[in-house]
């Protein structure tokens, strides 16, 4: 065991995503140090990852969260053309909307009111009424003349 006085320390900061962990983790080999989980993550093999695993991810980071030795940053997931996804597919978004861990999720999409696939429902956007009140929508319009002669007035500078 080493003696004396500390002359340098380090402080180590890196970003991982929950992706990293539960791709690491389906496929343990060997150590657990950084350099094992970046050689796993470098050599991808298609293994699934379960609810079970994914379970046990989120209480780790849980605990690593409360403990202050990790901090969450939220991502952003961007689903263009949301309409064309399938009942199946806004359950499991839904749900998982609901997780701690959730990212941030924006939603576009050009349809006013549609059937939503998989179901005989008809629903502004294709998406269900019962995600559909939990968004907020955000309603864009085209560009003028004017601002567009703006817009290029600003990029030809």
């Amino acid at each position: 065991m080493p003696k004396g006085d500390v002359h340098k320390k380090k402080e180590v900061v890196q970003d991982v995503s929950l992706h990293d962990l539960d791709v690491a983790n389906a496929r343990p080999q060997g150590g657990q140090d950084i350099f094992s989980m970046m050689n796993q993550i470098a050599k991808p093999k298609k293994t699934e990852i379960t609810e079970k695993l994914r379970m046990e991810i989120n209480k780790v980071v849980s605990k690593y969260i409360d403990q202050g030795v990790a901090e969450l940053v939220p991502g952003v997931l961007f689903v263009d053309e949301v309409h064309m996804l399938d009942l199946e597919c806004f359950t499991y978004l839904n749900r998982a909307l609901e997780s701690t861990l959730s990212p941030i999720v924006i939603f576009a999409t050009n349809r006013g009111m549609c059937t939503v696939r998989g179901a005989d429902i008809v629903s502004p956007h294709g998406i269900p009424v019962d995600l559909l009140d939990r968004l907020l929508i955000i309603r864009t319009e085209p560009y003028s003349v004017e601002e567009m002669a703006q817009v290029i007035a600003l990029r030809a500078k």
